[in-house]
């Protein structure tokens, strides 16, 4: 009912930056929180950072000072500014998203993920 899809990835040298996006579609009523996840090879996911539709962003301790979340919530779409990138933020980062959708009977909520994009920090 809801696709996220992700886009920006790529491979980038330690100290550049990348921006990624991720655009929501289908039977969207409203979107509450919006999120970036990461998963590292061999190690669990992780929160990156989240954006309420109000604005209001939490960090991880990790890219605090370094990255920036941001949305449009016309265009159902977070973006992940991401700077001084280090090897260490190699990983697949995935969009999150708490949407609601119009059902037959009412509006119901329900997380929702990307297909995720790969970012890899290397000279």
């Amino acid at each position: 009912q809801v696709q996220l899809v992700e886009s920006g990835g790529g491979l980038v040298q330690p100290g550049g930056s990348l921006r990624l996006s991720c655009a929501a579609s289908g039977s969207i009523f409203t979107i509450n929180t919006m999120a970036w996840y990461r998963q590292a090879p061999g190690k669990q996911r992780e929160l990156v950072a989240t954006i309420t539709s109000g604005g209001s962003t939490n960090y991880a301790d990790s890219v605090e000072g370094r990255f920036t979340i941001s949305r449009n919530n016309a265009k159902n779409t977070v973006y992940l500014q991401m700077n001084s990138l280090s090897p260490e933020d190699t990983a697949v980062y995935y969009c999150n998203a708490y949407a609601y959708v119009r059902g037959s009977g009412g509006y119901y909520g329900a997380d929702y993920w990307g297909q995720g994009t790969q970012v890899t920090v290397s000279s």
